[in-house]
């Protein structure tokens, strides 16, 4: 089985296959649903299993299968369903699954699970269904999962947690059938359970703890640790650490030379030449060790290309997605500045929507905007300081060989500390993917970002550029669709589009188009406050693609 690596949906439930789930699954990269229930199949589930980063459903209730969920399970971005109900699985549930950002339907029930339920579910904001009954888990219900938006159907029933139920965001909806068996649990007296102690009487006792034990104790940690800072303080003055950046970059990146990129690309002969930007040209090659790569050279004799390549390199050193363009190293000296690139065989999504030579399924474009969407929500939230790219565009989404889109050129990305917004003073990006106060007053931030994602949303339907000649005086792409959104709405969908799903169901077909059109048209909204969050963004298009999914099954 582990040989079929072209293998994207494998169903064997409900059969009686014994014996474990061998740890070559891992072999099958393309795999998207695994169905596995009802058998009887035993051992732990393999750590490999977790590394399919296609997978998209994940069903192996029903079985005999032990063990524990590895604390080093990896972070799954893409996975929406996992149903693991019915088994005699044990430990703790491990925290990372609340990175599964992407995740839907949760089913851990009748295992024998212990510990606490990890605060991290509180970021799983596409979070329909958590099933965590029938276990030993204790500890609290995390107050996190008032904040999660879709949450309709909660069980935590027949376990040890104790404390105060939660009451607000999702709560408000839930009845005691969701905390049935838990005797420690307190709160609303709806939930059928004992209110909570008061605060006054709990204040006391703990004020009481405090002077006698904690405070005496405390203030000896304070002490000895001020003791440690002064004697270490001292020693660092004498010694000189090397700088951080040096240290990681010698670690992450192998030197290229001037000469292997000459050899690589046949002195940067117009054959290999992929494509010219704004600062400079893209090339084809291949590095010494067989490796093809994409190599950005740029024109130096162009007023800010030291600019873009020092922009380029601060803000790809720093961060890491799977659908942003991977940074393999640089290579510069006084004449010249490059940088080597992941190579995407599949080339741009400008080329897949506007050359007759190629064509894009509904739910091949529905992957495509979630790979863009979970590429821009790691930009703007993924870490301390927001991203923002400026420049979002079809010829700067790039498609490998396995149809999976990454972002590419960060020529004029800005950095912005603290999530404020910027200015800049000279106006870039591309005409018609610009952000209105971007373009007018040269104000940056995540929104403008968005706006450009939502006039791609509307571009991908329709195989309509922004800067189309029919769109002329006051006409607009945003305006042309939404003048026919109420009864006109497959007149501007792509006629390319609709051969492709010709034979789906018609009304299920013409529902998703008008969402995605909708969503557009929010994210291109004129005013930034008015437009919507790249998180919300992302949670819609994934229930729009489940629903594609389910509508193609129908179909088979």
């Amino acid at each position: 089985m582990c040989q079929l690596k072209n293998l994207g949906e494998l169903y064997l439930s409900n059969n009686k296959i014994s014996g474990s789930i061998p740890n070559c699954i891992s072999n099958l990269n393309l795999l998207q649903k695994l169905f596995l229930r009802s058998n009887r199949l035993e051992s732990s589930i393999p750590l490999n299993l977790w590394s399919l980063k296609n997978l998209l459903f994940l069903g192996l209730s029903s079985n005999f299968l032990s063990g524990n969920l590895s604390p080093n399970m990896k972070k799954m971005d893409v996975i929406e369903h996992v149903d693991i109900s019915q088994n005699q699985i044990t430990g703790n549930i491990p925290s990372i699954i609340g990175a599964f950002e992407s995740l839907s339907y949760l089913d851990l029930s009748r295992n024998s699970f212990q510990g606490d339920i990890p605060q991290s579910f509180g970021d799983l904001k596409g979070l329909d269904v958590l099933n965590l009954s029938y276990n030993n888990l204790s500890g609290v219900i995390p107050k996190s999962l008032e904040a999660l938006p879709y949450l309709t159907y909660l069980n935590v029933s027949f376990n040890k947690l104790s404390g105060e139920i939660p009451s607000r965001g999702s709560f408000a909806n839930f009845t005691a059938k969701s905390f049935l068996g838990n005797k420690a649990l307190c709160g609303n007296p709806i939930f059928e359970v004992l209110p909570c102690p008061s605060p006054s009487s709990k204040g006391s006792k703990v004020k009481q703890s405090l002077l006698k034990y904690f405070l005496p104790a405390i203030a000896s940690i304070i002490v000895c640790l001020a003791l440690v800072y002064v004697l270490r303080r001292h020693r660092e003055s004498k010694i000189q650490l090397p700088s951080l950046f040096n240290t990681l970059h010698v670690l992450e990146f192998r030197m290229i030379s001037y000469q292997e990129l000459c050899q690589g690309t046949n002195n940067f002969c117009e054959s290999n030449l992929l494509g010219v930007g704004g600062f400079g040209s893209v090339y084809k090659g291949m590095l010494l060790d067989g490796t093809i790569v994409a190599i950005k050279v740029l024109n130096l004799q162009l007023a800010g290309a030291f600019k873009s390549f020092d922009a380029e390199c601060k803000v790809l050193r720093t961060i890491r997605h799977r659908n942003l363009v991977k940074v393999i190293s640089t290579c510069s000296n006084p004449e010249f500045r490059a940088l080597i690139l992941q190579y995407m065989s599949n080339g741009s999504l400008e080329r897949w929507l506007y050359s007759y030579n190629y064509s894009l399924t509904l739910l091949q474009r529905v992957n495509i905007m979630i790979d863009v969407a979970s590429a821009l929500d790691y930009l703007h939230h993924g870490q301390s300081e927001s991203v923002v790219h400026c420049d979002l565009k079809p010829t700067n989404i790039l498609l490998d060989e396995d149809m999976i889109a990454h972002v590419s050129d960060f020529g004029i990305a800005k950095i912005l500390v603290e999530n404020k917004d910027a200015t800049q003073t000279k106006t870039l990006g591309t005409l018609g993917y610009i952000a209105p106060e971007y373009g007018l007053e040269g104000k940056v931030s995540i929104k403008g970002d968005v706006y450009s994602y939502g006039i791609i949303l509307l571009e991908m339907i329709t195989r309509k550029k922004p800067t189309d000649d029919m769109f002329v005086e006051e006409l607009t792409l945003r305006q042309w669709i939404n003048a026919s959104l109420s009864d006109k709405i497959l007149e501007v969908v792509d006629d390319g589009l609709m051969r492709t799903e010709n034979g789906q169901n018609a009304t299920v077909m013409q529902s998703v188009l008008s969402s995605i059109i909708e969503l557009g048209l929010k994210c291109s909204e004129e005013l930034p406050d008015e437009r919507v969050d790249i998180k919300d963004v992302l949670v819609k298009l994934k229930k729009i693609q489940v629903k594609l999914f389910e509508n193609r099954n129908d179909g088979v």
